[in-house]
């Protein structure tokens, strides 16, 4: 995973991509007890063309020039499958909030609590709300600042499909 983050990091500074965190199940693995996940999911910031398209190739590009290879969805950087997201309006608001971390020596970003659990709602799969039940239940979550984030983006009715239970963890 070093090494992964390593690879990241250099998509930055050599100017590829605005900003990164690490979202989806290795980011819930800061605030929560340990479970299981295959990949690690980058959301990336990057640059908008004039015709509003956003472009990957230069990434896709950097990783094959550094013998990177692809499977299935992954790019697989030293042992590490990688899913890459370009970020959306919320995913970019997560990134730009993410919160500095130290991984082996390297410096990265992991998305909060509160960002975690409207993107698990979001993309509303069981193994998600598990990890938004996970969420609640084993890390501070702002409750109020949790509020703004799911009224902004329309996920306050997904989240009051919660069991009443799980949200008094909060």
């Amino acid at each position: 995973m070093r090494e992964a983050l390593r690879v990241l990091n250099a998509l930055k500074e050599e100017g590829l991509i605005k900003d990164y965190a690490i979202g989806g199940a290795v980011a819930a693995l800061r605030w929560t007890e340990p479970f299981f996940t295959q990949d690690l999911d980058v959301f990336v910031v990057v640059e908008v063309t004039q015709a509003e398209l956003i472009l990957l190739n230069p990434i896709y590009e950097y990783f094959q020039k550094r013998g990177y290879v692809w499977k299935g969805h992954w790019i697989v950087v030293e042992g590490v499958p990688i899913d890459i997201f370009p970020a959306d309006s919320l995913e970019t608001e997560a990134v730009e909030q993410a919160i500095e971390v130290e991984y082996e020596g390297i410096r990265t970003k992991v998305m909060t609590p509160e960002y975690l659990i409207a993107l698990f709602l979001r993309a509303g799969r069981e193994k998600d709300r598990v990890k938004v039940k996970m969420l609640l239940e084993q890390s501070h979550v702002d409750r109020g600042r949790l509020k703004e984030i799911l009224e902004q983006y329309g996920l306050s009715e997904r989240f009051g499909n919660i069991p009443e239970d799980d949200l008094n963890r909060v």
